[in-house]
């Protein structure tokens, strides 16, 4: 008998197929004494664990290439973190053997994080990851991991760390469910960037029964439990329906009476170049630039380094307009050379531009490198400032644009409610906005984006998140610059429909959202968006909001 259940849908698609759960995570290992004299071997085991499993990411993060690299170097950074070895040869010189001592250490990091606020908890799965590796290493038992299969399955889990969710084999995986994460977190980010459907924060989800035949709709995030034929035949209409509306898409987004709306997409590396260029992005709305600075958390990467990369990113849009974020640290992507390693609540300390500041000859050295990485290229080159709170902030990083000779328009991201509420201010620095809607919705609500148990405030469909899009896109009107959304609001196709009416001029997300936001585009005229995100911001909750623009746009 068919059953519903509901998570978040992170990733758009359909996919039906039998159940398959993630492989068990490691056991706890025993808590046996060693002799004093083992406790050097046992320190040489745990060492050369933690450096074949760091390897092992890293290799891994270089076949997926790029968000998924940056992701998996972090990774790899946190498998070897100094303080954390230190701590596993602590306890192994009083006893414990190398498999105990990772697994107290990585328990200790846990609850440390905890006690800082929990801005990282949303990185426990990918700290959980890491331990089971080294563990399983140690212990000489099978990684855990995705399952093996002949079939076609939907992989069912308690959350996905970045090692499984990059390299997922689209033709084997239809789907993924899982019971934690939010529609930010780093397994939604890549499930969007494999295309796979995907639904989060379903409670519950590890007690589907192995084998069983779900139905995953990854836009609306229903489960549908051994679905009846009909239901089959009704999800199976309307994922073709979209598939053929896909194909017949293309070119420069725009509304059906001709409103451009240019679709851009979010880059975190060259490896994602080619396919934003396949999906028929008109440039680039979002280069992450933290790939760079990942692969030694010690120090910057060389200026020549930092052209080399940027250039090929550039090139690959010719006369087109490439969005350049400049480097985020701190927070959930700590350096070493950069970021203090003691604060309270780093969400809420010297994270993105206020790292930067701290820290002139880094940003110096960064837009010294853009503006040579750009030079004699036909491309519009935009570079703009992460957490950006005032005006500030958006003049002392227009200042440093102009003072590094970068010929390009300088922006500002607005992350943080006191920009979006004080944007006119901050337009009188720069000469255009970009909507980060994942860190927007963090701080608007006090809900860490990583976090599944509090996803229904990280929902953009939030109404009090709209009215500050809608802020910010009035003041660049009335300043007559442009406001962007970049965060991933912009991959919802209905969304996307309801930021245009907003007045946002631009979307940038995943290149796998491109032809579902295109073509949901086309059908609808700029007074019909304008409606729905009337009719949007008038209704109370995030479903309600979500609700009222569907129905405004379907014709109810």
């Amino acid at each position: 008998m068919e059953t519903t259940l509901r998570g978040v849908g992170v990733s758009h698609g359909v996919a039906i197929g039998e159940v398959r759960h993630m492989g068990t995570a490691v056991l706890e290992p025993p808590a046996k004494q060693i002799p004093a004299e083992e406790a050097e071997r046992e320190q040489g085991r745990a060492r050369q664990a933690v450096e074949a499993v760091a390897a092992d990411l890293i290799a891994r993060g270089n076949l997926a290439g790029g968000e998924a690299q940056a992701v998996l170097e972090a990774q790899a950074l946190m498998a070897q973190d100094p303080e954390l070895m230190a701590d596993v040869e602590r306890r192994v010189a009083v006893g414990s053997t190398a498999e105990r001592a990772v697994y107290d250490a990585f328990a200790a990091y846990r609850a440390l994080l905890a006690g800082a606020g929990e801005y990282l908890a949303g990185r426990v799965a990918d700290l959980d990851d890491v331990r089971n590796r080294i563990v399983a290493r140690l212990l000489g038992v099978p990684m855990p991991g995705v399952p093996d299969s002949d079939e076609p399955y939907v992989l069912i889990a308690r959350d996905l760390a970045p090692a499984d969710t990059a390299l997922l084999d689209p033709s084997l995986v239809l789907g993924f469910v899982t019971e934690e994460g939010g529609p930010t977190s780093h397994s939604a980010i890549l499930a969007r960037a494999l295309g796979v459907p995907a639904v989060v924060a379903l409670p519950g989800a590890g007690e589907l029964v192995e084998g069983t035949v779900i139905a995953v709709d990854g836009s609306t995030g229903e489960i549908f439990v051994e679905p009846s034929p009909a239901r089959r035949a009704e999800l199976e209409r309307a994922a073709a329906e979209r598939k053929a509306a896909l194909a017949a898409s293309s070119g420069p987004g725009a509304t059906s009476d001709g409103h451009k709306v240019p679709l851009l997409a979010n880059v975190g590396g060259p490896g994602d170049v080619d396919a934003a260029v396949e999906a028929g992005a008109e440039g680039v709305g979002l280069f992450r630039t933290e790939f760079l600075f990942l692969d030694d958390s010690k120090q910057a990467p060389s200026e020549e380094k930092q052209v080399e990369a940027y250039r090929k990113v550039l090139e690959a849009f010719p006369e087109g307009r490439v969005v350049v974020r400049v480097l985020d640290a701190g927070a959930d992507k700590p350096l070493d050379f950069l970021t203090p390693a003691d604060e309270p609540n780093p969400a809420l300390g010297v994270r993105g531009l206020r790292t930067l500041l701290d820290h002139p000859e880094v940003l110096r050295t960064q837009l010294s490198a853009l503006a040579k990485a750009a030079e004699g290229l036909p491309v519009y080159l935009e570079v703009m400032a992460p957490m950006v709170a005032d005006r500030t902030d958006a003049k002392a990083f227009a200042d440093a644009c102009r003072a590094a000779g970068l010929r390009a328009k300088f922006g500002a991201m607005v992350e943080i409610p006191s920009a979006a509420l004080r944007a006119r201010s901050i337009l009188q620095e720069v000469e255009f906005l970009s909507l980060g809607t994942n860190d927007l919705a963090q701080y608007t609500f006090a809900a860490d984006r990583q976090v599944g148990a509090v996803s229904r405030l990280q929902d953009p469909w939030q109404p009090a998140l709209l009215d500050l899009v809608a802020l910010s896109a009035e003041a660049a009107k009335a300043e007559g610059k442009s406001c962007g959304v970049c965060g991933e609001a912009a991959s919802d196709p209905l969304l996307a429909c309801v930021l245009t009416g907003l007045g946002v001029t631009s979307l940038s997300m995943g290149a796998a959202s491109i032809p579902y936001v295109r073509a949901t585009l086309a059908k609808h005229t700029l007074a019909q968006c304008e409606r729905a995100a009337a009719a949007a911001r008038a209704a109370d909750t995030a479903d309600d909001a979500r609700a009222a623009a569907q129905a405004v746009l379907s014709g109810e």
